[in-house]
């Protein structure tokens, strides 16, 4: 398996195409000043030491040793073995409301954006747990199964929008019953829910979900966002509105959250600008009884950018080395 720890370099690549499009163009300009001079092959003829064959040879090897450099100044690493490794932490599943009413914009630049960039962060702040990510709207749906790899966390977080499940609605119940499922088999105690949503128009009995994740072992805590006064929701350059052609206003339903923590033995946060509310909660959850996981991870990685610069280096030298002009030596002299 090989990696590249800095890949962001192999995007100088895309250069080489212009080294031989720019060297064309320069002959080209080249032929035209001789042709103004007089007769192209009467030029040439003075000229008997330049080899245009040399210069696309020299273009070649350029070319290659750019290759290489780039390569190796991308850091090509191997991964030399599988190993496994044990951390100890809780298992975290972060259940995210998608529905359109996270479209509203009483946060910046809307509640959805503002709830990510929050799970973003605690990520950071993340040592030995492992996270998973549900989105829900009318159904739920499991974005990343329970991982350690906080990387592809943030990477599957970027990718969700309201468009990422089509079923309107705020099936918080289902989304909690989705997420007790998809706790590992190494967990037993140290298992914890987050639920983010608005929680308006909830179309199941999530206090009874979470009564059932409770007795399974599983706390839940929910974070309100949005405001009790309630924000109008964009939409299609517009603003949402329903079959009578009325605003949509959307608000937060505390009540109904506060009643699902309790009975899940979590807690309820409300959202705000400055503290989304997950801080406190990871705070609770890390004083739960962690719990041992194994994870098979490639370690001891060798570095091979050395290999690539030898050769870079190498074939910098040899088009230095071959210059321009023809070689005056022939395999056959005429006698």
């Amino acid at each position: 398996m090989i990696i590249f720890a800095h890949p962001q370099y192999l995007l100088l690549l895309l250069l080489i195409p212009f080294f031989f499009l720019g060297l064309g163009l320069w002959m080209r300009v080249r032929r035209r000043r001789l042709r103004k001079l007089g007769d192209e092959g009467l030029v040439r003829e003075l000229m008997p030491s330049w080899s245009r064959s040399k210069r696309w040879v020299r273009a070649v090897l350029y070319s290659l040793a750019f290759f290489f450099f780039v390569i190796g100044l991308s850091r090509p690493q191997i991964g030399a073995k599988l190993k496994e490794y044990k951390v100890k932490g809780a298992e975290i599943m972060v259940a995210l409301d998608v529905s359109n009413s996270m479209l509203a914009q009483d946060y910046s630049p809307n509640r959805l954006e503002r709830a990510k960039l929050a799970i973003s962060k605690i990520t950071d702040k993340l040592q030995g747990d492992r996270i998973g990510l549900i989105i829900f709207a009318g159904s739920s749906f499991v974005q990343l199964p329970i991982t350690s790899d906080y990387i592809s966390a943030k990477m599957f977080l970027g990718n969700i929008s309201t468009e990422s499940i089509p079923v309107q609605g705020t099936a918080i119940g289902e989304a909690i019953s989705t997420a007790v499922k998809s706790f590992s088999a190494q967990s037993e105690n140290s298992r914890a829910i987050i639920v983010i949503t608005d929680g308006e128009n909830h179309e199941d009995d999530a206090v009874a979900a979470a009564t059932q994740a409770a007795e399974s072992g599983v706390k839940v805590y929910t974070i309100g966002v949005g405001s009790p006064d309630g924000q109008p929701i964009p939409m299609g350059g517009g603003l949402l509105k329903d079959k009578e052609g009325n605003i949509v206003v959307t608000r937060l339903d505390e009540d109904t959250l506060k009643e699902i923590a309790r009975a899940g033995g979590g807690a309820y946060v409300r959202a705000g600008n400055d503290e989304f509310g997950l801080n406190p909660i990871i705070d609770d959850i890390k004083k739960m009884r962690e719990e041992e996981f194994s994870s098979m991870v490639f370690e001891e990685y060798d570095e091979q950018f050395m290999y690539f610069l030898g050769i870079a280096l190498a074939l910098f030298a040899l088009e230095g080395v071959i210059g321009e002009r023809r070689s005056r030596r022939r395999l056959f002299d005429k006698g």
